[in-house]
């Protein structure tokens, strides 16, 4: 952005009324707005109502490694039994 473009958003203090020197408003008064972008950089995708495919995959490695853990865990323990 440049500098011709950064002036030009911003209200200048000397042309705004009820600003202070410093740059304040006094008790009571509104600041002036700076002009907003609006929307979106790009559009945004559809939201889905199904379960991914990587979730599904995700949830089922986790679920296998409890699974083996758990026979490990129950193995030592009867070993050392």
């Amino acid at each position: 952005m440049s500098d011709e473009e950064r002036k030009s958003m911003d209200p200048a203090p000397e042309e705004t009324p009820d600003l202070e020197s410093g740059g304040g408003v006094t008790p009571g008064d509104t600041p002036p707005d700076t002009p907003q972008t609006s929307g979106l950089s790009h559009e945004q995708p559809n939201r889905t109502k199904h379960f991914p495919a990587g979730g599904v995959g995700a949830f089922l490695g986790v679920g296998l490694l409890v699974i083996a853990m758990l026979v490990i865990i129950v193995g030592l323990i009867v070993m050392v039994l």
